[in-house]
C-alpha cells in the first residue's frame, strides 16, 4: 500500500504498527507475500559494501535483520502467523507490541538516503539529542561520535534494535542536560551539544 508523504502523518497516527520476528534472512520474502495478502509493511533498509577477492558489490540490507514492521496486524493475526518465514509477532503479555508512530516515522526519514544510515547497538544512556534543521528535522535520538563524524541513533525500544545515520551537530539540540548514570542520577556539565 503507497501512501503520499502528505498525508502519511496522519495516517502514521492512526495506524497501529507492530513488529515481525522472520526466519534468517527471510524479511524480503515476508514483506513481499504480506503485500500481496493487502497488509501494509514497512522493511527499513540500507546500502553496505561488500568485498570479495575478485569484486566490491553495493547491495541492500535489512536495517534491522530478523524483523519488519507491519500495521494493522491484531485484526488478521492468524493470515501473518501463517505466512511462510513469520516466526513471530513481537508480543508483550501476549498481545501484539505497538510501536509508537514517531518510532516508525523516525525510521522512515533516516532510511530515505540508504547510504548514509547503517544498523548501530542498541543503547540505553547517552545525549538525547532533536534535529532541528534539514531533512531529519523533528527526529529524536541519541548523538554518538564515530571515527570522523557525528551520527544520529534511532531507536525501537520493543525490538531493542537501533540504526545510526549521519548527522551535522549543528542541526541538533540536546533535549536533556547529561548523560544518565546507571543508577538514574543525571551527570554531565549542562553544555549543549
Amino acid at each position: 500500500m503507497h501512501i503520499q508523504e502528505g498525508n502519511r502523518n496522519e495516517v502514521e497516527k492512526s495506524v497501529q504498527w507492530s513488529a515481525l520476528h522472520t526466519h534468517y534472512q527471510s524479511e524480503r520474502k515476508v514483506e513481499a507475500l504480506l503485500s500481496a495478502k493487502g497488509f501494509e509493511t514497512f522493511l527499513p533498509t540500507y546500502e553496505s559494501i561488500r568485498r570479495w577477492k575478485d569484486r566490491t558489490k553495493k547491495i541492500s540490507e535489512a536495517l534491522f535483520p530478523g524483523y519488519l514492521f507491519i500495521a494493522g496486524v491484531s485484526e488478521r493475526r492468524l493470515q501473518v502467523v501463517t505466512t511462510p518465514g513469520v516466526c513471530a509477532i513481537v508480543c508483550v503479555a501476549g498481545t501484539p507490541a505497538t510501536i509508537p508512530g514517531h518510532e516508525i516515522e523516525a525510521i522512515r526519514k533516516c532510511v530515505s538516503d540508504p547510504g548514509k544510515v547503517a544498523p548501530h547497538p542498541f543503547l540505553r544512556g547517552g545525549d538525547s539529542v532533536q534535529v532541528q534543521s534539514g531533512p531529519l528535522a523533528g527526529v529524536a535520538g541519541t548523538l554518538v561520535r564515530m571515527k570522523d563524524s557525528l551520527r544520529l541513533v534511532v531507536s525501537v525500544e520493543i525490538l531493542g534494535r537501533a540504526a545510526a545515520v549521519e548527522i551535522d551537530a549543528n542541526c541538533v539540540r540536546r533535549t536533556n542536560w547529561g548523560r544518565l548514570s546507571n543508577t538514574g542520577q543525571v551527570s554531565g556539565t549542562g553544555s549543549a551539544a
